[in-house]
């Protein structure tokens, strides 16, 4: 069904509400990141009024175990090795993704392109549990990595049309 022209976003309206939406994802996946990495600067300050809280807070997130978990300053990072990898390929994955493809384009790529970066870290996982393979913070890292990539560009495109449905005019009813 086709609706009235004054229902419909200009173009350089709708690529400048897909920049300023790809903005704010990178700004808040970079606090994101620094919430991870304050906490054991913070800690290796004796500022534990802070680091504590931080690092409670991403407890429920991740299970921050230290024999699998980056160190910073002889502390802990906020969550294991595995979760900076995804958080950090998140980042990675959202810097690069205008250089690759566009900003407002909301067609998603094919799924089996997010289920495939989904492999990795699920190989990597099982060959730990079935002792197959010891899993390090490498291979943790990277595999996360790969993930955060992935999801990166599958989260940019719904973003964008999330924020542009919200914004198009509505018809009145009745």
């Amino acid at each position: 069904m086709t609706q009235p022209s004054e229902n419909y976003l200009p173009v350089a309206k709708m690529r400048s509400q897909a920049y300023r939406s790809w903005a704010i994802a990178l700004a808040v996946v970079g606090v994101w990141m620094l919430l991870i990495v304050l906490p054991p600067m913070l800690a290796a300050n004796g500022n534990t009024r802070v680091s504590s809280p931080l690092y409670h807070f991403f407890s429920f997130i991740c299970h921050q175990i230290p024999d699998r978990s980056f160190h910073l300053m002889e502390h802990q990072l906020a969550v294991c090795s595995r979760c900076v990898g995804v958080y950090f390929g998140l980042l990675a994955g959202l810097i690069a993704y205008p250089m690759w493809r566009s900003v407002d384009n909301i067609e998603p790529l094919p799924r089996i392109w997010l289920f495939a970066s989904m492999v990795p870290i699920a190989i990597d996982w099982l060959l730990g549990v079935l002792d197959i393979w010891q899993n390090n913070h490498a291979s943790r890292f990277i595999t996360g990595l790969i993930l955060g990539v992935g999801c990166a560009t599958y989260i940019m495109p719904a973003l964008v049309e999330i924020v542009r449905n919200l914004s198009r005019k509505r018809l009145p009813v009745g």
